[in-house]
């Protein structure tokens, strides 16, 4: 079931969080998310500690003007990308479908949804009566 086709008051999130389906996308999601963060953080980390204590190798001709360093910065963009990709290669496939399995599984008819009652703020001009209740000031009319 589309997102779109669920309006979002009718939507248990509470019954969502405690759902097996929605802990199997936490848990599908921490299996990706975590080790390609920790990818990015060494292949990012390494480049500046290759920069900081290797400047020789780095400053190293690969082909005419371009550096070994200048190659493996590059490469951070490539990175980004790639794992961009895959993420949202991985979204579409695995994350998305559960998602919307977990909202299906707990989208609440209009018929169950408790009916909330309407609030209307008072204002100066109103008055309360006998009873105590605010009854709505009449519209004045133009003289």
């Amino acid at each position: 079931m589309a997102q779109d086709e669920v309006s979002e008051q009718n939507i248990d999130w509470e019954g969502i969080k405690r759902s097996p389906e929605f802990q199997d996308l936490v848990k599908q999601k921490k299996a990706f998310v975590f080790p390609a963060t920790i990818f990015f953080l060494v292949y990012y980390m390494a480049f500046i500690l290759l920069c900081a204590y290797a400047a020789d190798f780095m400053g190293e001709r690969v082909y005419e003007g371009l550096t070994v360093g200048y190659t493996l910065a590059l490469t951070q963009f490539l990175m980004v990308l790639v794992l961009g990709l895959l993420y949202l290669k991985r979204s579409a496939n695995v994350f998305d479908p559960l998602a919307d399995k977990a909202v299906a599984l707990h989208a609440v008819p209009d018929d169950d949804r408790p009916q909330r009652e309407t609030v209307r703020e008072t204002t100066r001009d109103d008055h309360r009566d006998d009873a105590g209740a605010v009854a709505p000031s009449t519209p004045r009319t133009a003289q």
